[in-house]
């Protein structure tokens, strides 16, 4: 029941634009299944999540669009990750990520985590809590996109 609770303020919560730029989002999560087909052979598929579980590999897809009759530029968008989801990695490879919150941000590589006892190790996908993607291009009036990132129910 708390996963599907999740899941769906996964949903309601796809992130932040800065409104002055006329960038609306929207934003669905699917779980990604692998399915057997007749002639043996499987495919991996996308479905609306009705439960989850621990172990179900989820897709985030983060939809924008210029709905303003000028250019937006110098925009973000900013997806805080259900702590009962690990982070799994975007499809572009572009994203800043923040493993405290949405204090702090920079390429998972260059993070670092401290731990309870006060040791300093590099951050992993498991510590990340926001996903961000900082648009610095023109978006022309009308035109969008989507962002992807995955994870895997904790």
């Amino acid at each position: 029941m708390i996963k599907r609770f999740l899941c769906a303020l996964a949903l309601i919560l796809p992130g932040t634009a800065m409104a002055a730029n006329n960038v609306s989002l929207s934003s669905d999560v699917y779980i990604e299944r692998k399915v057997e087909k007749p002639n043996g052979t499987t495919a991996l598929v996308l479905e609306q999540p009705t439960t989850v579980t621990p172990g179900d590999k989820l897709v985030f897809v983060v939809k924008y669009k210029n709905v303003g009759s000028a250019p937006a530029s110098d925009f973000s968008v900013t997806n805080p990750l259900p702590k009962t989801v690990a982070f799994n990695g975007t499809s572009d490879g572009t994203e800043l990520v923040s493993i405290d919150g949405g204090k702090s941000w920079g390429p998972l590589a260059a993070l670092t985590y401290v731990t309870g006892n006060g040791n300093i190790r590099p951050a992993l996908m498991s510590d990340v809590t926001h996903v961000k993607w900082k648009f610095t291009r023109s978006l022309s009036a009308g035109s969008g996109g989507k962002l992807v990132f995955r994870g895997t129910v904790k």
